[in-house]
Formats: C-alpha cells, structure tokens, sequence
C-alpha cells in the first residue's frame, strides 16, 4: 500500500502577461504555480499549471554564441523582432528578452533605445514576456525604471532583482503593475533572504518568481537539484518565503559545457555534434524540471521541442 504524503503549504500561482480587460496587450495570460505536492505527482496534491518553456531573445546578435545556435537561428538574429517570432513559431510558450546592448561593452543602447525594442516584442508577438537588462546594475537601473514605467500594465516579468539592486526593481514592479525574477546565488538561505527583502517593501510575493541559480548537467546539476528540491520541500512544508514560483536559465548553463559544443572531430568517442549541445541541453532542462522549475529559460528550438513532450507526458494523471 502507497502511504500519500499530504502538504501543509503550496507554491503561489503568478499571472503572466496582461490582456485587454486588464490594462495589457497580450492575448492570453499563462499561469505558473499552484502546486501542492512535489512535481509531477497529482497523486499527492495539486499540480494545476505545467511547467513552461521560454526561448532566451537577445536584443543584439549573440556572436559568441555556438555555431549550432546560430546555424539553427539564421536570419532571425538580425533582430529581436524576428528572432521572437520565430521562437514561437518553433513552439516557445513566452520570450525571455535580454537586454545585453544596455551594456557599452554590446554597443550602450539607451534607456530610450532598449525601451523601444520591447515594445516592438510586444507589437510582434502576442504571449507574456520577461524583461532583463544587461546585468551591470548602473546600466539596469535607469533602464528598468524605464521599461517598467513605458509599458505599466503590461504585467511583464522583470528580472534580475538582487540583494544588490532590489529596491529599484521593487518600486519599479510595485507602481507599475509587472512582476519580479528574485536572483540569489545558489544557496536557499540567500535565496530566502531577498525574497524576505523585496516582500518588506510591499511587493505581494504573488508577483515574485525565484531564479535561485543553477548548473548544467556535469557542471553543478546535482547540487543545483538539491537545492531545488530543498526549497520546495520548504514551501510545502509552510515557508511563505520560499513558496514562489522558480525560472531557470537552462540554455545558457548547458551551452557552456565543453561536451555541448566540441567539435565531433576532436571527440569522435562522444557523438554527433550537431545533436549532442540539443541533449545537453534537453536533459539539463528534464532533470530540473523534477525538481520543482517552473520555467526554463532555453536556448535551441529541438530541445525547447522535446522537453515540452516530456511535459505533457508527466502532466497526464497517475492512479495510486
């Protein structure tokens, strides 16, 4: 006999995008969160909303990126424009749009500048969408406040928010109706903490998803699950400060790995090149996903592909 484990707390859902009715663009709204048992296991409690699938858009073209990216993208990089609708047309549930050109060292695009391209995301695609900025937080800050401001009620999802720059991000959120991305080193204790920190200045933690940093697989995947699976098993135990949704920048971990992106020549031993990133990725993103991720940030449309079949199959119900 199966002894059901019943839990005491359950994961807030996030509302995702904003339509007509409600001040937005957008022509539909996804939902993450809700769940009240560990993943996948509707047995136990409830699992409402499927895990989603995110396609990383660059605001400028990613020349460093792998020749297997690129070469699967082609034209599409000459704009963020094209490259997010081709990313839903290959089956990306939303658009994560990073604004690295922010940063002088990817050309300094203003505010203004960076402002605009989001709005042109926003005109030629039609799901919600996270906004990023380039990560030096003297370059974010202007750049977030204006984004946030342009597009209130939109309910964008907004990141990265640390302990180092949260209250702008915060503030930003909180009077223009968007969402927060909470960023903490891959310690549960640090994640806690900021959540703690942007809950003080009133932003309602229905509004808050967790990227508590991971690692791909062979880099860190082990201890980046546990961790995973730590906070989760916080929050359904009852801790309101871990009970968030939780984002995963799953492409930009697996890519770095020398197993994804070595030319077939040199390791002949460990397969077909052109397959082998894909797979890197796709399992990096399938052994996360169990440990609790609500959305994966990913790179390669054939891997964005196969995970989210592996999706749908541990979606369907299971009988005890």
């Amino acid at each position: 006999m199966y002894l059901l484990e019943k839990s005491t707390g359950a994961i807030h859902e996030v509302i995702l995008g904003a339509t007509s009715e409600n001040g937005g663009t957008r022509a539909y709204t996804l939902t993450i969160g809700g769940e009240g048992c560990l993943p996948f296991q509707n047995y136990e409690g409830a699992n409402p909303h499927r895990a989603l699938v995110a396609a990383e858009v660059w605001d400028y073209d990613p020349a460093d990126w792998p020749q297997e990216l690129r070469d699967v993208w082609g034209g599409a990089l000459e704009s963020a424009t094209s490259w997010a609708k081709a990313a839903i047309d290959s089956g990306a549930d939303m658009i994560y749009l990073k604004l690295g050109s922010a940063d002088p060292d990817n050309g300094g695009r203003s505010p203004e500048e960076c402002s605009a391209t989001v709005g042109e995301v926003l005109k030629a695609v039609d799901c919600p969408i996270a906004v990023a900025g380039c990560g030096v937080i003297e370059y974010d800050r202007p750049l977030i406040t204006k984004i946030s401001g342009d597009y209130a009620g939109e309910n964008l999802l907004i990141g990265l928010a640390s302990q180092e720059n949260y209250a702008t991000y915060a503030a930003a959120c909180l009077g223009n109706g968007h969402c927060l991305i909470a960023s903490s080193p891959l310690d549960i204790n640090l994640c806690k903490q900021t959540n703690i920190l942007i809950s003080e200045m009133n932003l309602p933690i229905d509004r808050i998803v967790i990227d508590p940093s991971i690692g791909g697989l062979g880099y860190g995947l082990e201890y980046s699950y546990s961790v995973l699976e730590r906070g989760r098993l916080g929050a359904l135990g009852g801790d309101k400060m871990l009970a968030m949704p939780v984002i995963g920048f799953i492409g930009a971990e697996a890519w770095k790995a020398k197993e994804a992106v070595a030319p077939e020549e040199d390791f002949p031993g460990w397969g077909g090149g052109k397959t082998r990133g894909i797979l890197w990725e796709a399992v990096t993103a399938t052994s996360l996903m169990q440990s609790g991720m609500d959305i994966l940030v990913m790179r390669h449309p054939e891997a964005m592909k196969t995970v989210k079949r592996q999706i749908e199959a541990l979606m369907q119900p299971v009988r005890i």
